[in-house]
């Protein structure tokens, strides 16, 4: 799989901006787009080898995101740092914002920080990313611009010794506008198996980015998870990439429904 590491990285350079101003509706995050660990962090205590693996980021995510942010002209903006220095995609109140273990792996550089240290990692990952996004995403509806919010990752075959059959998978809440006709064009594709709030769902609190900057404003949303071993080289990752490109090219939001209905759940799960 490829790596994701600068040589070096200021904490200003702590996340990536695609095409900020692009045309189309679409802004895309990757959240989880890079296992890149700062000098200071060391290997957090893991054996390097650890770091490819899907608990330090989302091997392949990346490529796809880029991919589709150029065919779509559409904004991109991705983490730098790895998920096991802070995770963007959690609350501040997560107990897994700054993950003690991930799937079964202990992170022996995250245990006992101080508040000061936690503050720190806040400051040097998580605030850039989500200020970026806010001020993209204010800025295009200050314009006028019409805005949806689609975050790319990518999750692992096996969890838990547990199989997933799922080659991409959509993530959604009560809020269906972008998921349904999204899961829908999925469907029509010929052996391709569609997760519908698998392998995770909202209350795996998975969700946090899109509700933070796309339901907070009443913006469409959806979240795309595909299978890392699809997207594990370029073939793969420009198949998806295209694949995707042609959906959202064609893509609209179906109208709101009302009522609303609850937010829909399954078992919570500890990654994503």
């Amino acid at each position: 799989m490829e790596t994701a590491r600068p040589a070096s990285l200021a904490s200003s350079d702590s996340v990536g901006v695609t095409n900020p101003g692009g045309s189309s509706p679409f802004v895309l995050t990757c959240d989880h787009a890079s296992n890149f660990l700062p000098p200071e962090f060391a290997t957090l205590g893991l054996p390097a080898e650890a770091l490819s693996r899907h608990i330090a980021w989302d091997p392949g995510a990346l490529p796809v995101a880029r991919r589709m942010a150029e065919a779509l002209d559409a904004a991109l903006v991705e983490t730098r740092i790895s998920r096991l220095v802070i995770d963007c995609n959690r609350p501040l109140d997560a107990p897994d914002l700054v993950p003690p273990v991930s799937e079964t792996t202990v992170i022996p550089g995250n245990a006992g920080l101080s508040e000061k240290q936690r503050a720190a990692r806040i400051a040097l990952s998580w605030q850039p990313f989500h200020d970026t996004i806010a001020n993209i995403v204010d800025a295009r509806l200050g314009r006028g611009q019409e805005t949806r919010l689609v975050s790319v990752h990518s999750f692992t075959p096996v969890y838990k010794g547990k199989i997933r059959p799922w080659h991409i998978g959509i993530i959604h809440d009560e809020d269906r506008r972008l998921a349904s006709p999204l899961i829908a064009a999925l469907r029509r594709l010929a052996g391709v198996t569609v997760g519908v709030n698998e392998p995770y769902s909202p209350a795996d609190r998975v969700y946090f980015t899109l509700e933070r900057h796309a339901r907070s404003r009443g913006l469409p949303c959806a979240m795309i998870e595909i299978r890392n071993d699809e997207i594990s080289g370029e073939t793969g990752q420009r198949k998806w990439a295209d694949l995707l490109t042609g959906i959202f090219s064609d893509l609209e939001p179906e109208e709101a429904k009302s009522p609303r209905s609850s937010v829909v759940g399954k078992s919570v799960q500890s990654a994503s």
